[in-house]
């Protein structure tokens, strides 16, 4: 092998290199934002919260088939992660509202891009429209 092809195999494995850098730096964010919004519950509740704020039931009968505990969970989930505000009302009886947080609102962009992909997606696979 001559000097030449040498220094392209050099290149050839700094390109490759730069690339895996770049692909696993790509990857960590997105690892993050799946772990945080993982699981079958956490966008739709998201998304419930998305037309206002709410109370527990109120999202229970929003999003069926969820238990209350898995929502109760998922919703201690989303508050540890700065998503959802819990606000407890002195009140009798007691009133516990949740909202969104201005992070939490953040989302909306990706919430919109995954409903589009997943209606496209749906036609796509179904064959149907809606």
């Amino acid at each position: 092998m001559g000097l030449q092809e040498q220094l392209e195999l050099i290149d050839k494995a700094k390109t490759c290199e730069k690339a895996h850098s770049t692909c696993r730096g790509i990857i960590q964010p997105v690892q993050d934002a799946l772990y945080v919004l993982s699981g079958k519950w956490k966008l739709p509740i998201i998304i419930s919260l998305t037309f206002g704020n709410k109370r527990f039931s109120e999202i229970a009968k929003e999003i069926p088939k969820i238990s209350d505990r898995m929502l109760s969970k998922e919703l201690r989930e989303l508050e540890m992660n700065h998503l959802v505000k819990r606000k407890v009302y002195d009140s009798i009886p007691v009133v516990v509202e949740y909202t969104l947080t201005d992070y939490g609102k953040t989302l909306d962009t990706a919430i919109e891009e995954l409903y589009k992909w997943g209606k496209e997606h749906r036609k796509r696979i179904t064959g149907k429209t809606d």
